[in-house]
């Protein structure tokens, strides 16, 4: 059966048999070089469409109209409808067709090309894409566009000094602001420098990511991470200290390494005593800090221990299975034996569901990524603070 698409390409066929036939039936022409009146060959093309007989449509339609001023954006009507559709290897033909004409007009040409190069990234064929696109951009009335589409070619091949590059070709000649953009380029550069010890490229990396910029926190984060690889734990520790203090979404990535440091030196209670004090002027993260240690296993630091009993004790979706209440009033070891065996399976249920979602269009994620993979924006996922009991409440239903 004609799909919507058919019936597009069709009116194509018809729109320029009309054409034709209104330049032949009223306009001025000679009686060598005028167009015929509406015949045989429009309607055996319409015939191919309309049982979707793509390609000999395809190619009827290129021997019968040949690429000129008055046909043209046709042409460009029926590239663009062949790609929307996904048959790009279709709309590749059509604009390469229009390309080879010799007398093409300087901006018939870039249209052309920019329509062809747009081609080529739908069909995944990045360097051919990139060519066009890297011409374009130097001095055609496409170059936002190219720069546009060289930036999310450069993300995806992940070669960030040439994105760096891009974004800032395109923040002078569009006049907006990519900075969280390119300070995010940056900060991938660094930790490309730290998977090869070197740190020293890294820390200028850093820098030049928050230098004149709006400061992103993956940038402290990044610092912190590197004064930890370089066993600097007085200037790592006083990093991640100021993620959580400025910034309660990393808190799930800080507080971790923060234990682990503490630890490591056998520092346990002055660890204890900075939550304490940071739990007081901010008593609503009380619940990411249990989240996180649940997630992460973290215990035997009694402000973290008390924020996660009374994270369970205030769960009113988990007292649909565990009456914590009276396990709270029990006494001695089988108290606490019993919120151990629910921290364990909370930590178990946590770490089989998604712990990140963009807050831009929902993508969830079991660990932090910088851009989200859905909508390609950057540093708008978040951390769950409450374990998700979906799965466990869908399970009590199927099995009551």
């Amino acid at each position: 059966m004609p799909t919507e698409s058919t019936f597009l390409l069709a009116g194509l066929f018809l729109l320029l048999a009309a054409a034709g036939w209104a330049m032949g039936r009223f306009g001025e022409r000679d009686e060598e070089n005028a167009p015929p009146p509406l015949n045989i060959d429009y309607l055996k093309g319409l015939n191919f469409l309309l049982n979707e007989q793509t390609d000999q449509a395809l190619e009827h339609f290129l021997r019968m109209v040949r690429v000129d001023d008055k046909t043209i954006e046709t042409h460009f009507a029926l590239g663009s409808l062949f790609r929307r559709r996904g048959e790009v290897d279709r709309a590749i033909r059509i604009h390469q067709n229009i390309i080879a004409r010799p007398d093409l007009a300087s901006e018939q040409r870039d249209q052309a090309l920019f329509s062809l190069a747009k081609d080529y990234l739908a069909a995944g064929l990045l360097d051919r894409a990139e060519n066009l696109f890297v011409r374009l951009s130097q001095g055609s009335r496409y170059q936002v566009q190219a720069l546009e589409s060289l930036g999310r070619i450069y993300e995806q091949e992940r070669d960030w000094e040439k994105a760096i590059d891009a974004g800032q070709r395109l923040e002078v000649l569009s006049g907006r602001s990519l900075a969280l953009q390119i300070a995010h380029y940056y900060c991938e550069r660094a930790e490309g420098a730290v998977a090869q010890n070197d740190y020293a490229s890294a820390r200028e990396f850093v820098k030049k990511a928050q230098a004149g910029r709006p400061r992103t926190m993956r940038g402290a984060l990044t610092r912190a991470h590197i004064a930890r690889d370089t066993d600097d734990s007085k200037t790592a520790l006083k990093l991640y200290h100021r993620i959580i203090d400025e910034n309660t979404y990393l808190i799930a990535e800080a507080l971790p390494e923060i234990v682990a440091i503490y630890e490591r030196e056998g520092a346990i209670s002055e660890l204890d005593s900075a939550l304490k004090a940071l739990l007081a002027k901010n008593p609503e993260r009380s619940s990411l800090v249990a989240y996180t240690a649940i997630v992460n296993d973290l215990g035997g630091i009694p402000v973290i221990d008390d924020c996660v009993e009374q994270y369970m004790l205030n769960e009113p979706t988990l007292g649909e299975f565990v009456e914590l209440q009276r396990l709270s009033d029990g006494a001695g070891d089988s108290q606490v034996s019993a919120l151990a065996k629910v921290r364990r399976a909370l930590s178990k249920l946590a770490s089989a569901t998604p712990r990140y979602q963009c807050k831009e269009c929902g993508f969830s994620s079991q660990r932090l990524l910088w851009q989200c993979p859905s909508c390609r924006n950057w540093e708008t996922q978040r951390p769950a603070s409450r374990v998700q009991f979906d799965t466990l409440l869908q399970h009590s239903i199927t099995n009551p």
